[in-house]
Parts: structure tokens; C-alpha cells; sequence
């Protein structure tokens, strides 16, 4: 089944997230590799053939427990996807919600697009209990800082020289309350996010 003819997860005005699948590893390569901006700043080098593929079997650090590794296509009004999405649920604990990638079209920079999509991303996300959104942004990606800061998310931590291909960053590990639970509950739980973790 295409994308454009699957359940719809969440919408906002004008778009709509569907789950994609592994069947849907050739049209995710070809958005990857049209909008390849995240790529290039952050590993130096444009998507790989196998980019898609790898973002499907990828696996967390050995001993992280988490519920589901979630692939989400945002469609635009033509069925096509105009932004991708990975997320992964109760990682490291209970109601903590990561977001690994969020790369939107680069056509649709500048718009108030993300802003939208992330607003009804994060509604969706509450449905399922999330308590706390958590991020990491590469210090120096001042676009992706700035979003991410308007959108309520707080840095609790840096990591230094943290390898990613070809280049090594330093990243600002943030998080975003979703209910009445404070970062200050959040680092009692994820103590490896707390400042002094070694």
C-alpha cells in the first residue's frame, strides 16, 4: 500500500503523517537525497545509497530499553513527503519520547512549516503518554537550535566530540515537559542526561 493511501496518524493544515515501512525505502532515499542540507552539515558528505535502509535498521546503544522505533512520512496536499520523522518511545524510561531525525523540505524552509508539524506531532505524541520530548542538536546548527529553543525545549546537558562520519560535533542534548513532570523529575529518571554524568 502506497503512502498516500495509509491510516493517518495526525494532520494539520495542509499535511498528514502516515508510519511508513521498509517497502517504502526507495521513495525515503529520494527525499533524503533532494534534501541532503542535514547530511552535509552534520556528517560531511551527502545521504548514502543506503541512508533510507540504515535509518530502518539502525539500533540504539547496547542496554537502552525503549517500545517502538517509529518511521513517520508528513505528506503534503499531492501524497508526497515533505518531511521525515524517526522517533523512538519510552527510550531509557517510561513517557520519554526521542526524536532522532525531523528534516523538512528544503523548499518549504522559512514557511512555518516545521512549526506547524511539530505543534501536531506533539499533540499526537501526548496521546500516547509521552511526558517528556527529548532531542539532541548539534551545537552550531544555529537554524536547528533556534527551532527547536522556540518550540520549549531546554539543553540539559552537552556531549563533546560525539563521532558522526566524517566530522565529530559537539551536541546539545534537549528536552521539552509535556505534562505537569519537570526537567528536574526527568533527570531523576535519565540520569545520564543529568550535567555531572560522566
Amino acid at each position: 500500500m502506497p503512502p498516500e493511501e495509509r491510516e493517518t496518524l495526525f494532520e494539520v493544515p495542509g499535511y498528514r503523517a502516515v508510519e511508513l515501512a521498509v517497502g517504502d525505502i526507495p521513495t525515503i532515499q529520494l527525499f533524503l537525497e533532494k534534501n541532503s542540507e542535514y547530511f552535509l552539515s552534520a556528517e560531511g558528505e551527502p545521504p548514502g545509497a543506503g541512508q533510507a535502509k540504515e535509518e530502518f535498521e539502525s539500533e540504539l546503544p547496547h542496554g537502552w530499553t525503549f517500545t517502538k522505533r517509529w518511521v513517520i512520512g508528513i505528506l503534503g496536499k499531492e501524497g508526497e513527503v515533505e518531511t521525515f520523522v524517526t522517533i523512538v518511545s519510552d527510550m531509557l524510561t517510561p513517557g520519554v519520547w526521542h526524536i532522532g531525525l525531523f528534516i523538512l523540505s528544503t523548499h518549504k524552509h522559512g514557511q512555518g512549516v516545521a512549526t506547524r508539524i511539530y505543534e501536531g506531532l506533539e499533540a499526537w505524541l501526548k496521546t500516547f503518554g509521552a511526558k517528556w520530548l527529548r532531542l539532541g542538536v548539534i551545537e552550531g546548527n544555529d537554524r536547528a537550535e533556534r527551532f527547536w529553543e522556540r518550540s520549549g525545549f531546554s539543553e540539559v546537558r552537552r556531549r563533546h566530540n560525539v563521532p558522526m562520519k566524517n566530522m565529530v560535533h559537539s551536541l546539545r542534548v534537549m528536552v521539552k515537559p509535556l505534562t505537569k513532570a519537570s526537567l528536574t523529575e526527568y533527570l531523576k529518571v535519565v540520569t545520564r542526561d543529568r550535567p555531572d554524568s560522566p
